[in-house]
């Protein structure tokens, strides 16, 4: 059931991904061709603050932004899966892996490597105050139009 605190919640995080995703891009290795990297970050943001943190609302600002900070790791974790499966694929188009069980261990290698770029100051810096205060503008939305 679409509610204020969920559609808050979504364009919060949103907001929060694609933020995220900019910081994040001076990171990457040289090279990397980002084409719409920063859209869908903030699609996954998007479904990710409708999913998760719009079902947690209802519970006091202080939950709020704990529940945030979790819906920020819960976005990381959704991109970096998805970007990284996506990148096997490209690869494995490429003839790069011996065999498809080659090709799924690359995936979480990927993760990895790409969880490690991220553990800079800025990022994770924009993740937790994005995550703090879309919880926080959630369950205001929540408090407000329920």
């Amino acid at each position: 059931m679409p509610t204020a605190a969920k559609l808050t919640a979504a364009v919060a995080f949103a907001i929060v991904a694609y933020l995220a995703a900019v910081t994040f891009v001076p990171h990457l290795p040289e090279g990397s061709q980002i084409g719409l990297f920063r859209e869908i970050t903030a699609a996954i943001g998007f479904g990710t603050g409708w999913l998760v943190m719009g079902g947690l609302v209802g519970q006091g600002y202080r939950d709020a932004a704990g529940s945030g900070v979790r819906t920020s790791v819960t976005l990381v974790f959704c991109a970096l899966l998805g970007f990284a499966i996506y990148l096997m694929v490209k690869k494995s188009f490429k003839m790069i892996y011996d065999g498809p069980m080659e090709a799924v261990l690359a995936v979480f290698e990927i993760m990895m490597e790409y969880g490690r770029m991220m553990l800079v100051p800025d990022v994770l810096g924009v993740l937790a105050l994005g995550g703090v205060l879309g919880g926080i503008a959630a369950e205001w939305a929540g408090r407000r139009w329920s």
